[in-house]
């Protein structure tokens, strides 16, 4: 069966995304055809808008509105206690939990050599300077527990060590190996928290 062009190319474009496979593009696109016109556009506006109305704060490297973001600029949090985590969706995941009052930094990956990604691709050299400037007390080291999350968290370790008096400890018991935070529910989530361990 021949598909039509205008729905071949949406198909395609869901085809990009993470998790979307061939069927559920097809699903997704051919349901599309039956949505209010009204709703497609906002839905497109709102894809337009996603990059255009976002930046990366300047501190932490999330995802946010302003920079620097909300969580960096609270005085209520604990600015002497940072949350490593791989992406921001890790840290939408920590703040649903509601028991960590620290900060955050946001790697944007994690040290993958067969991926062709290094220290240097992702946000390690920002977390080292903010470790400079002597205002941190502990790092809690929350990448994924995956041999890259590992890996990651071994390079920080030894990055973080150097010359500095100050508690590094990684996610404890909560998290099973393998497993990606964003799909962790709160009870485990504030579990890893409260059994962290010093690296």
């Amino acid at each position: 069966m021949k598909i039509a062009k205008p729905v071949l190319r949406v198909i395609e474009s869901f085809q990009k995304l993470p998790g979307i496979g061939p069927k559920s593009a097809q699903r997704l696109s051919f349901y599309l055809l039956h949505v209010p016109q009204s709703e497609l556009e906002s839905f497109a506006e709102s894809l337009t808008l996603l990059k255009k109305n976002t930046v990366l704060c300047t501190i932490c490297k999330n995802v946010s509105e302003t920079n620097p973001c909300d969580i960096c600029i609270d005085i209520n949090r604990d600015h002497s206690m940072v949350l490593v985590v791989e992406n921001p969706i890790d840290v939408l995941a920590f703040e649903r939990a509601g028991k960590y009052k620290g900060v955050y930094h946001v790697l944007h990956g994690v040290i993958n050599p067969l991926e062709n990604i290094g220290p240097d691709e992702i946000y390690i050299d920002d977390l080292l300077a903010r470790k400079r400037s002597g205002k941190i007390k502990e790092i809690i080291i929350a990448t994924n527990p995956t041999m890259e999350g590992e890996a990651t968290a071994m390079y920080l370790k030894k990055q973080l060590s150097n010359g500095a008096s100050l508690v590094i400890s990684r996610l404890g018991m909560g998290i099973p190996t393998g497993a990606d935070l964003e799909y962790a529910d709160e009870i485990t989530l504030t579990q890893a928290l409260e059994g962290r361990r010093e690296l």
